[in-house]
């Protein structure tokens, strides 16, 4: 059953589901850290023999997919990737299918014991684009009870055992932009999973009312639990980020880590006219994703193809293609910056008009 945490991440239930989890992670560091980079190298050397312009940056994927192809190690990096990724959730959702029930009760137990934290929409329809198997994980975010232990167990190894302590989710919420009057009552956390950057968030504007929404019932009912567990005063509210609970002009800041390319592309200007009518004048809108335009390095856009091909990421490259800032602006934002982030991820922050 229950066992001790490392930092903030809890123990599977077993002592060899753990040790398994440990061998996955090295797997995927050594496929990431050392591997990718020597094919990475490789196929940019490919793409320039091949004569493609920008060594393969700028043109369409299918131009360069065959490059790709005739690369055994590349198609060997693909394989090992979908293998220990599909052997993470498999390993994980067995450990705590076994009890099933036990964990059942934890998130119960929670609910009674903490109401009016985790807000129910019985009315909503969870549409079928969210109900996909994102990243392999069995049952998707939205079709298992269990879905958010086994998340946190699963996107720990993809995190590639550096966020035990939420050091990742403590880094994006520190890059929330605040107004520039400094005032902070109320953030919106959308797509927030299991409530890690909700409860970050919270630590860093403890006097706020932190909201955390998501589409998957099992996520938030685990975030709930989690959240409760860390002693975070914080709500969790079941609804899509597309049509959000709140009256208009009565959030000061949004924030949005990860949302974007996992949504279908006609969310995209759905989601944006919503944050805009929820922000109050003055109010923030903070985006962390994956980086969006039209140009990228080969390798980039090989790992994009084999996500969404191989690792169910079926709406990422709409995404990835997005003119964002320009659809922030056809919206009425300002003051838009864009801009990496220490991770591969990129940060789009705007502001909505006073």
């Amino acid at each position: 059953m229950e066992r001790n945490s490392v930092g903030k991440a809890p123990r599977q239930p077993r002592l060899e589901d753990d040790s398994y989890a440990d061998y996955l992670t090295q797997v995927r560091n050594f496929a990431i850290r050392d591997w990718f980079p020597q094919i990475a190298g490789q196929l940019v050397a490919d793409a320039s023999a091949a004569g493609l312009p920008d060594a393969g940056a700028s043109c369409d994927y299918a131009e360069l997919a065959p490059v790709v192809d005739a690369m055994p190690a590349a198609n060997s990096w693909k394989r090992v990737m979908r293998s220990q990724q599909r052997m993470t959730w498999d390993k994980s959702f067995e450990s705590y299918n076994r009890d099933r029930q036990h964990w059942i009760d934890l998130l119960d137990r929670a609910e009674q014991n903490f109401p009016g934290r985790l807000h129910r929409d019985e009315s909503l329809v969870v549409p079928d684009s969210a109900c996909e198997n994102i990243h392999l994980q069995p049952g998707g975010y939205c079709r298992d009870e269990l879905a958010g232990f086994v998340f946190h167990h699963g996107t720990n190894v993809f995190y590639q055992g550096d966020n035990n302590h939420d050091e990742l989710h403590d880094l994006y919420a520190d890059m929330l932009r605040q107004p520039a009057d400094g005032k902070l009552n109320r953030i919106a956390d959308l797509g927030c999973s299991i409530g890690q950057c909700t409860t970050a968030l919270k630590a860093r504007h403890p006097d706020a009312e932190i909201w955390g929404l998501d589409i998957g019932l099992p996520l938030l009912r685990y975030a709930h639990l989690r959240a409760t567990e860390l002693g975070s005063e914080v709500h969790f509210q079941h609804a899509l980020a597309e049509a959000t609970p709140f009256e208009d002009n009565s959030v000061d800041a949004v924030f949005a880590y990860i949302l974007f390319h996992e949504v279908p592309s006609f969310s995209f200007e759905e989601i944006v006219a919503e944050v805009r009518r929820i922000l109050r004048p003055g109010g923030t809108f903070t985006v962390i994703d994956a980086p969006n335009g039209t140009s990228f390095p080969a390798p980039n856009r090989m790992w994009l193809a084999f996500d969404a091909q191989y690792n169910c990421e079926p709406y990422s490259p709409a995404f990835v293609a997005t003119d964002f800032k320009g659809l922030l602006e056809s919206q009425q934002f300002e003051q838009i910056e864009q801009g990496p982030t220490p991770t591969f991820l990129s940060m789009t922050t705007a502001v909505k008009p006073e």
